[in-house]
């Protein structure tokens, strides 16, 4: 049971997405500290009045002018700003970690056999065949 186990781990790569979900909730709990922590603070002094995520468009207000019902426009829109936010750094980490590999040397394809042999082979090194 145990070696059936090990085996459905390591072939349907369960192991891989369990260290990719964690590590991807410790890269958040960074970016969201980035964001509130060091952006939006910057953000607040360039926006007037600095509370602008408690703005609110009042829908119904009792006889007194007190406000019963709103919408939380400030809060969707600061949660809009936090996404744009969180997805540009993810972003920005994710190219700057996972670069592509460079390109292999060129190819060509042997007029003989068709298999893929270096560009600057003057022999094919399957069926030996001259390759000019």
């Amino acid at each position: 049971m145990l070696a059936e186990f090990k085996k459905f781990l390591l072939q349907t790569n369960a192991l891989a997405l369990a260290i990719g979900v964690i590590i991807g909730g410790a890269i958040g709990k960074v970016v969201s500290s980035l964001v509130s922590d060091v952006l939006m603070p910057l953000l607040s002094l360039a926006i007037p009045g600095g509370e602008w995520r408690d703005a609110k468009i009042a829908l119904a207000t009792d006889p007194t002018g007190k406000v019963t019902k709103a919408i939380a426009a400030g809060q969707f829109i600061g949660n809009i700003v936090d996404f744009v936010i969180i997805a540009a750094a993810v972003f920005v980490l994710t190219k700057a970690l996972l670069k592509p590999p460079p390109p292999g040397p060129p190819t060509k394809e042997c007029p003989e056999c068709t298999e893929e042999i270096p560009a600057i082979a003057k022999r094919c090194k399957f069926c030996t065949a001259p390759t000019v």
